[in-house]
């Protein structure tokens, strides 16, 4: 152990590579712990540095013993937290674990602790980008019937988003695809599929940030409905009552880019 009694796990960035990290604290009691991941991190000369593998045996048994401890609430919460992909997030989800395993009483509602409160934080944060991808992403159709949309999110809320989608496209067969993340979900018409490809792939476009201007070919009648609808918001928008500060405040700019109505 390092002079100043922190010990450093270093891990991918999983969820298995976090409860492992759980399971490692526990196993040789070190529950003063900085997680860090594996690429760039940096210690002092003194520290103890722990490379922690991905065992998905001892990842399982932390879970069902996370399962045991929270309501299905709690379990919500910790999932969004893990989404966030911070390390900040990351660091209060072992923090979490350390305590609800070290009390035999419930603690997930005590929010005087920092990472219960800061886990419920996250939370939020993350369901708000849910709902607002859900709320925002706009479909293309190209020439071949597939209806295809890129985003790029601010936390991995794809897994979040994927039953909303196929509840209300199940007679389209769509892609949305993570230009960040380098992933999309794709539904055939009976499953949703996980994908991984280039972006470039989809759209020559990405490096300009003009992700809706596909470079794959529109459908015809995709492209007048992007007139028309150009068009009637140009018919209703009344320039001299534009409020740009309130706008921003609903719809901030990051959003933009999903919107037709935004790329005139």
């Amino acid at each position: 152990m390092s002079a100043d009694g922190m010990v450093y796990y270093y891990f991918d960035g999983s969820m298995v590579g976090l409860l492992n990290c759980v399971f490692r604290a526990f196993q040789f009691k070190e529950f003063q712990v900085q997680l860090c991941f594996n690429e760039g991190a940096q210690h002092g000369l003194f520290s103890t540095v722990v490379e922690i593998p991905n065992n998905e045996h001892h990842a399982q048994r932390v879970w069902s013993a996370i399962q045991q401890r929270l309501s299905q609430s709690s379990l919500r919460q910790f999932y969004f937290a893990y989404l966030s992909e911070s390390l900040d997030a990351f660091q209060h989800l072992f923090n979490y674990c350390i305590y609800i395993f070290r009390h035999h009483h419930s603690v997930e509602k005590n929010y005087a602790h920092p990472s219960v409160l800061a886990i419920a934080q996250w939370a939020k944060k993350v369901g708000r980008e849910k709902h607002r991808m859900e709320a925002f992403v706009r479909f293309k159709k190209t020439t071949d019937g597939l209806f295809l949309s890129l985003v790029r999110p601010d936390f991995n809320v794809l897994p979040l988003i994927q039953p909303h989608f196929k509840r209300r496209y199940q007679d389209q067969c769509w892609l949305i695809y993570d230009e960040q993340r380098k992933y999309g979900l794709y539904y055939d018409l009976h499953e949703i599929h996980e994908v991984s490809l280039e972006a470039n792939e989809i759209d020559r476009n990405l490096a300009s940030g003009a992700s809706q201007s596909f470079q794959l070919q529109l459908d015809e009648q995709e492209e007048l409905y992007d007139q028309l609808w150009k068009d009637y918001f140009n018919s209703i928008n009344i320039k001299e009552r534009q409020n740009v500060k309130l706008h921003v405040q609903y719809l901030p700019k990051r959003y933009w880019r999903y919107l037709n109505e935004k790329l005139i």
